[in-house]
């Protein structure tokens, strides 16, 4: 999966080490209520548009950006869903914590497509027809589905069990791990 230079730089430093990093993502809608979604070419499994903030970058430009680049559509960003900080270890061993800031869109043109090397599928589903999701896609949807409700973050001390720090192989582990 292509990084920006940026990161590209950072990872000659420091190696497959942990890199806290800005990062958004998107549940988007179509005018019938489905959500779109993509599958992933690292590790084939069904996802939601994401990725990371570009230095210089506004969230709101990057959600738009990472929905067009992953999909080929276009999208409008109704609210904020949420925001969390979540794990995520990439198959070839890199490490990082993505400030994770999501948001509720809405398809404004284009028909789903591979638009990039990240995915190997994009297609809309039916909300209660979801293939499987990790827990962190499932808060973020579930957090969007009603079009005005607040935003949504981890109250202090709360330890959603979403927001655990996966291992290697994708699955959750403890929170308190250590990586």
């Amino acid at each position: 999966m292509p990084i920006s230079s940026y990161i590209a730089s950072l990872r000659a430093h420091v190696g497959h080490d942990l890199l806290m990093l800005p990062g958004v993502s998107a549940v988007v809608r179509n005018d019938r209520g489905q959500i779109l979604l993509g599958r992933r070419s690292d590790d084939g499994s069904w996802g939601l548009p994401a990725g990371a903030i570009d230095p210089g970058e506004q969230p709101a430009d990057a959600v738009v950006r990472e929905i067009y680049e992953e999909t080929g559509v276009l999208a409008e960003i109704d609210r904020i869903g949420g925001v969390a900080l979540n794990r995520a270890i990439y198959p070839n061993g890199d490490v990082c914590e993505y400030l994770n800031v999501w948001f509720r869109c809405h398809a404004v043109s284009g028909d789903p497509r591979v638009n990039d090397d990240e995915s190997t599928e994009v297609a809309w589903f039916e909300p209660d027809a979801l293939p499987e999701l990790d827990p962190l896609s499932r808060l973020r949807i579930d957090t969007t589905l009603t079009a005005d409700a607040p935003a949504w973050f981890a109250k202090p001390g709360e330890r959603h069990p979403a927001l655990g720090r996966p291992q290697r192989d994708g699955t959750p582990a403890n929170v308190s791990d250590e990586r």
